[in-house]
């Protein structure tokens, strides 16, 4: 590619979630909170801490889709019950994951975002009812897809008529058995370049270790990436889905002191 097609930044180019704009002109944004819904207490736990440190948008799951079926599934509509009950609470959004286009009604009917999973970023029925929906869309990179098609994803749902759609690289399946996955942080300016849309980091599951998820969040936001959405529990050891790679509540404000000084010699701090 010659020098004079470059394609530079769209700075101008932001996602709003109930009421936070994700972009490259606003702060960098950070959506946290645990891989499953547990159950009212344990959300509201999380909840609050988060949001105490600086987290503007909540994450949670109430539909998982696990690689055993021996584990825990999620609490399904209830999870979204507690999720939303919390969120209203608080004052935030909440972002979860709808599996299937059956599922999107529903999630739509209680969440801020919709998220789209790596297992089903190319899942076209599911992209299309997303896109339906007329929400915004976090739009997860697959377990091993290329940012040609991570990108030609998000460009199927900006086709069917929604473009409020932010990307996430949360790692990919590598030979690299250390870590859960092998985040690419040279995506993330890659995908913002070519893509022209907010891109965040997912370094809980890009890693798989929560003594890795610091270090690799602030090497994404370094490179430019508009968000950080990452796991936190109240309790890692007992969590019933992804207790390794999640922040303990009680310790989050170590994490967001750690974050602000990148973002703030960047000039993206809140």
């Amino acid at each position: 590619m010659s020098a004079s097609v470059i394609p530079t930044p769209q700075d101008d180019v932001t996602v709003e979630v109930a009421g936070v704009r994700i972009g490259a002109r606003h702060p960098v944004r950070i959506i946290a909170g645990p891989c499953s819904v547990e159950g009212p207490e344990q959300f509201l736990e999380t909840a609050i801490a988060v949001q105490r440190a600086g987290a503007v948008l909540l994450r949670g799951g109430a539909f998982k889709p696990r690689t055993s079926p021996y584990s825990f599934q999620g609490l399904g509509l209830e999870g979204l019950r507690i999720m939303r009950q919390v969120a209203d609470r608080l004052g935030m959004g909440v972002i979860t994951e709808a599996m299937s286009a059956e599922d999107v009604p529903l999630v739509a009917t209680w969440a801020d975002m919709i998220q789209i999973g790596a297992r089903n970023m190319q899942n076209a029925a599911l992209l299309r009812a997303a896109a339906a929906a007329g929400m915004p869309i976090l739009l997860k990179r697959g377990i091993t897809a290329t940012v040609d098609e991570v990108l030609a994803a998000a460009d199927a749902i900006r086709g069917w008529g929604n473009d409020r759609v932010v990307l996430c690289e949360r790692g990919s399946r590598t030979f690299e058995p250390s870590t859960r996955n092998s985040l690419d942080i040279a995506a993330i300016p890659d995908m913002q370049l070519r893509g022209g849309l907010p891109v965040i980091v997912d370094p809980s599951h890009g890693t798989g270790r929560s003594d890795l998820v610091t270090p690799v969040a602030l090497a994404g936001v370094a490179a430019g990436a508009d968000g950080v959405m990452l796991e936190v529990h109240p309790n890692p050891a007992t969590a019933l889905s992804d207790g390794a790679q999640s922040l303990e509540a009680g310790r989050f404000g170590e994490f967001m002191r750690a974050l602000d000084r990148v973002a703030a010699a960047i000039g993206r701090a809140a």
